[in-house]
């Protein structure tokens, strides 16, 4: 017990500020990558990479096995270089992630505020009316980052965004019901667009985790990109909103309404809302109220 209490108190004495940050580094460079690559199928890949690693070790360092220590030393390198292949589209939304952080709170639609009114309105009472007719639909509302790709995926329209070109959209069994509407600006650029679908386990963790594709191309499409979405569920008429990742659902038309007002029009006079005033704009409005 003396001698690790002594070897204890030598290691304490070697450190100093700088190998505090050091370690500090290297941990959070640890965290930010677990955190990236958490609720997604590369998790599963990265334990059984680790199971696999610990079990070559002890075999390696219990019980003498020349040809396979030999085998696993010269199979290191390869499954290092492994790595970046395996968990590519993790790394690259990562990289996305970081590309947009500077732009998150700047992201504004230009266009007047009156036709941001109305645009913001229509969507909000299309998901009403189709929320309460049990139509599903899948609503993507460009910020800043290029929709080009998903937009020459499906039918382009061009055309100013009402309600009832909504309605008209996702009416059930016509040719635009499937796939999603991309507005940018005032206008439904593209309707019947192809999304990508989402990789994360986000929607395993709802109570309903029957899920359908508009659910995990809603969340997909964030993922890839700073689009805000709405989605409308066909069996049960709930409407959900999902930006970077993350899924609000069961949300009535008024919340919506002022969550893509806070996040398409930020007062640039007032104080910026923080994240939960985004997201819980009624919360903080019957705060203020009172």
């Amino acid at each position: 017990m003396t001698e690790f209490l002594n070897n204890l108190f030598f290691i304490f004495q070697r450190i100093s500020w700088l190998s505090l940050f050091d370690i500090l580094l290297v941990t959070l460079i640890f965290f930010g990558l677990l955190h990236s690559l958490r609720d997604t199928q590369a998790m599963a890949l990265l334990r059984g990479m680790i199971l696999l690693v610990v079990a070559i070790v002890l075999l390696t360092s219990l019980v003498e096995l020349p040809a396979f220590s030999f085998l696993a030393l010269n199979a290191l390198p390869a499954l290092l270089l492994a790595i970046p292949v395996i968990f590519a589209p993790e790394i690259r939304r990562t990289l996305e992630r970081l590309g947009r952080a500077g732009n998150v709170w700047q992201a504004v639609v230009k266009s007047e505020d009156a036709s941001l009114e109305r645009t913001l309105h229509a969507v909000a009472s299309a998901a009403a009316r189709l929320s309460a007719r049990k139509q599903g639909a899948l609503i993507v509302i460009k910020r800043l980052d290029n929709l080009d790709e998903y937009i020459r995926s499906g039918v382009q329209m061009n055309a100013q965004v009402t309600p009832e070109l909504l309605l008209q959209i996702f009416y059930p069994n016509t040719p635009l019901h499937d796939g999603g509407a991309i507005i940018v600006g005032a206008q439904v650029a593209a309707a019947a667009c192809v999304m990508p679908l989402s990789a994360s386990g986000v929607l395993n963790r709802t109570p309903e985790r029957q899920m359908g594709l508009r659910h995990r191309a809603a969340l997909g499409v964030s993922e890839a990109s700073d689009a805000v979405t709405v989605v409308v569920s066909e069996e049960n008429g709930a409407i959900s909103i999902a930006h970077a990742g993350q899924m609000l659902r069961r949300l009535d038309p008024d919340r919506l309404e002022g969550i893509l007002i806070a996040f398409f029009r930020p007062d640039s006079e007032a104080r910026q809302p923080n994240l939960l005033e985004r997201f819980l704009p009624g919360l903080f409005r019957r705060k203020e109220d009172q």
